[in-house]
């Protein structure tokens, strides 16, 4: 029960839902007349099928915010306003909630999609090089970003020159989103962004 209360603790803590809300938008977009039979708007488009793709996603991103904020890794207080899930619980029970997150991601997806997602800590080990910082923003937010805009686009049958092009914006927005989260993590409003300002750098 604690254990449970700890994942809705995370999973449920608010954010922008960017990443489920680009599985959904991609595939809305393409499951109009263009693609199908069925003009697919916000308010007759029939989400069932990649709803569950949404909601997993939201998970895997839960769970590495969740050990983000570990004091092995950022040792954050707050996020999104709110006690980070291992000051809320502690810190084992935060270990196993992002571990049951990530495992429960998998479960909704592993037969469907394969892809491999970069870890956090390759950010705490290499130089900041501007190559390496690159990478970096590709891999460890990019990465997932992008498979949000192809899940969407893969589960509406999108052809595949249309494939070609949205994986190409959804890597813009990957790498725009990081340079705006970079640079909020070094002069934003803590009580805006709802976490502290500096951590990146230190």
């Amino acid at each position: 029960e604690i254990l449970n209360r700890s994942m809705e603790y995370s999973l449920m803590a608010g954010g922008k839902r960017l990443r489920p809300i680009l599985v959904l938008a991609t595939y809305q977009l393409l499951k109009n007349d263009n693609y199908s039979k069925t003009n697919c708007n916000i308010e007759n488009c029939d989400f069932e099928e990649c709803m569950p793709f949404a909601v997993a996603i939201e998970m895997v991103h839960n769970f590495s915010l969740i050990h983000d904020d570990l004091p092995e890794v950022d040792n954050d207080d707050f996020r999104h306003g709110k006690l980070t899930n291992h000051k809320q619980f502690n810190h084992p029970t935060a270990l196993l909630a992002g571990d049951g997150l990530l495992n429960n991601a998998y479960i909704v997806i592993s037969n469907e999609m394969l892809y491999s997602i970069e870890n956090q800590y390759k950010e705490n080990f290499h130089s900041r090089a501007k190559a390496m910082l690159e990478y970096i923003h590709i891999n460890k937010t990019g990465a997932l970003l992008k498979l949000c805009v192809r899940m969407g686009a893969i589960l509406a049958e999108a052809p595949e020159k249309d494939l070609e092009r949205l994986t190409t914006y959804a890597e813009k927005i990957g790498l725009a989103f990081q340079i705006k989260d970079d640079i909020l993590s070094e002069e934003g409003n803590p009580e805006i962004t709802g976490k502290p300002v500096g951590n990146d750098k230190e």
